[in-house]
């Protein structure tokens, strides 16, 4: 899986075929989130077992579950994580798109569009990139 700067540099055939599933998105944030190991935030215990959803990690101290999701720029993130790495992938490749443009392309309500590209800007302002870890 590539990292989020070879992401950008991936045309819309390569990056549909490396990201047309839930599973392979949940897995590229998980890899990505965990990459360095995994530390829960409630405890700073490093073990952990599966959790109840797919790709989510279960400290085996306090048991606090935490999703792949979780603390990142798509936490709480109401639509499909497909759409929502598409819509990634739109504002990096033109950051200057609009929630209409993104609502009409996508399918999706306009202010669902604007609260994700909000995060994404937010994220550019401060990092110079996306970071699909950020948390706002």
């Amino acid at each position: 899986m590539p990292g989020m700067l070879e992401i950008k540099s991936l045309n819309i055939i390569q990056f549909e075929s490396l990201f047309s599933s839930e599973v392979a998105c949940y897995k590229y944030i998980s890899e990505q989130k965990w990459s360095q190991g995994f530390v829960c935030r409630k405890c700073g215990h490093t073990n952990f077992c599966k959790g109840k959803t797919p790709f989510s990690r279960r400290c085996t101290k306090c048991k606090s579950e935490e999703s792949a999701t979780a603390n990142t720029i798509f936490h709480r993130c109401h639509i499909d994580i497909t759409e929502a790495f598409r819509m990634v992938y739109m504002v990096c490749h033109d950051p200057e798109i609009s929630s209409y443009e993104l609502s009409r392309q996508l399918e999706k309500r306009q202010m669902t569009c604007w609260k994700l590209k909000s995060k994404l800007m937010e994220c550019i302002e401060k990092k110079g990139e996306i970071d699909l870890l950020y948390k706002e």
